[in-house]
């Protein structure tokens, strides 16, 4: 029996993706790059907000310095209009309670930077007592480097037996191996089942209520 579940957030508890398109996109208009349509974003992110500006600047602007310009301008406006459009997914909240009532530990490991990650969770599920609520953080690592889910094993003093890990994209499942924990590949986010299929996840829910049959 699972002790633990750690979930991504973008793509699998809520989807954010118009509200990123919208921050990220008032930046480039700023500094006159051209923009992009909001499903141009879905193959943008999955690996931190640097990653995403880098991929929505034009290819010859791509340097370190126009993506610390993109995100001077990007976070402070995420930072007001980040709930503007994002919404949990269809039957998340009900999930969440259902496995809290159940005594299974709950948290969240994200690339969106830490601010902007316990603010939204906070903000959509108060009602949940997370474990742990872990994002990007200056000078450490992001996923798919394990540093995330060891943070949470060792603070909630679960094993990688104990434990499933929930995320939409090819970065999660990657996560999940390198940790040594199960893997559940949802397939209503950011990336196509067949995508996350590639990467041989134990499990795949196409719908939210589906992750709780996958705990025994």
């Amino acid at each position: 029996m699972k002790k633990l579940v750690i979930f991504d957030l973008d793509g699998t508890l809520l989807n954010t993706i118009a509200d990123l398109a919208a921050a990220t996109n008032q930046a480039l208009a700023k500094l006159g790059y051209p923009l992009h349509d909001t499903p141009a974003y879905l193959r943008f992110v999955g690996n931190g907000i640097n990653k995403l500006f880098e991929r929505a600047l034009p290819q010859e602007e791509r340097t370190p310095e126009n993506v610390l310009r993109v995100r001077a301008l990007f976070v402070p406006y995420y930072n007001q209009h980040g709930t503007d459009l994002t919404r949990p997914y269809d039957g998340i909240p009900q999930v969440l309670e259902t496995l809290q009532k159940q005594g299974i530990k709950l948290a969240v490991a994200s690339n969106k930077y830490q601010q902007a990650t316990g603010e939204l969770v906070k903000h959509y599920f108060p009602q949940i007592a997370f474990s742990a609520v872990l994002g990007q953080r200056e000078g450490l690592p992001t996923k798919p480097d394990p540093l995330f889910v060891k943070e949470i094993l060792k603070q909630t003093a679960c094993t990688p037996q104990d434990t499933l890990y929930v995320g939409d994209s090819d970065v999660d499942m990657q996560t999940a191996k390198n940790a040594g924990v199960d893997a559940c590949a949802v397939t209503w986010g950011f990336r196509t089942r067949e995508e996350l299929a590639a990467y041989h996840p134990k499990y795949m829910a196409d719908k939210p209520q589906d992750i709780l049959h996958m705990l025994s």
